[in-house]
């Protein structure tokens, strides 16, 4: 389940607390499965605890032109909790969907939060002192990226530093995050070893599934060093450095080319004024 695109709007008044904004959350439905891909802004009178419909309905119809296989799944609101009027704004949805979820994002920073700030209800009926009344329920959830969203965050990372950083200092970046990378398996590797140490003399009890785990990671080593892998190796490894000699080639034609260049206009120049003439 993913949600993006949200542009807050709300009609509050301003006061000392941030104003709550409030929007809708649209996607797809396979039965019992949401999947929430979008999200648009909702008109909110705090005054009247209602809704601009007018509005509602232009955005759901521009974004159905645009999304014709998208549907209004719910929507969306910040604070750190619900409250009773957000049952008001749920049942004014309800005409759209007959069972809208109830996205709840909380603004507040909390650094001991692991988790996404994210809350999502679903509306159930219940008897309470003989009335059915609607009643939020949490609901589980997943967040989920497609293609797209992964090109783009691999696009930013490899991005030149806004300060004007050199190629220097995107491949100590790089190198940083190799080294981070190495030294997090080597931490694994230690653990696992001790780990199978303490089973070999007995302090902790056996685990076969474990041990099968083991012995068919260690079975794919000795497959890197046959002679295939290296005769492969060595062909990707000799490619590799042809192909930065010739790129090493290139840039040094290139350099002598513009010096040449430069050298002739030079002796141009000389020669227009009686000098001797000089030329490659």
């Amino acid at each position: 389940m993913a949600s993006s695109s949200s542009t807050p709007s709300s009609s509050s008044p301003p006061s000392s607390t941030p104003p709550r904004v409030y929007g809708c959350v649209i996607g797809v439905q396979r039965g019992r499965t949401v999947e929430i891909f979008n999200s648009f802004e909702l008109l909110y009178d705090s005054t009247t605890n209602s809704l601009d419909r007018a509005f509602l309905e232009k955005k759901q119809e521009l974004y159905k032109k645009v999304f014709p296989n998208f549907y209004v799944l719910g929507w969306y609101s910040t604070g750190s909790d619900a409250q009773e009027s957000d049952m008001n704004i749920h049942k004014a949805l309800m005409d759209i969907n007959e069972s809208p979820l109830y996205v709840l994002l909380n603004p507040s920073i909390n650094h001991a939060q692991k988790d996404l700030p994210v809350t999502i209800f679903e509306s159930e009926l219940h008897v309470i002192d003989g009335i059915p009344q609607l009643i939020f329920v949490r609901s589980s959830y997943t967040i989920e990226t497609v293609e797209a969203e992964r090109i783009s965050v691999d696009h930013v990372a490899h991005l030149k530093p806004s300060d004007g950083g050199s190629a220097a200092t995107q491949l100590a970046a790089h190198l940083t995050g190799t080294h981070s990378a190495i030294k997090m398996l080597n931490s694994r590797i230690r653990v696992l070893h001790h780990y199978l140490l303490s089973m070999q003399k007995g302090e902790i009890p056996c685990e076969n599934s474990l041990l099968r785990q083991v012995s068919s990671l260690l079975r794919r080593l000795p497959a890197i060093e046959s002679g295939k892998f290296l005769d492969d190796f060595l062909m990707e490894y000799n490619d590799t450095l042809l192909i930065t000699y010739l790129a090493m080639f290139t840039n040094c034609s290139s350099a002598m080319n513009e010096l040449v260049d430069k050298f002739n206009t030079s002796y141009d120049r000389h020669s227009r004024r009686g000098g001797r003439t000089a030329f490659f």
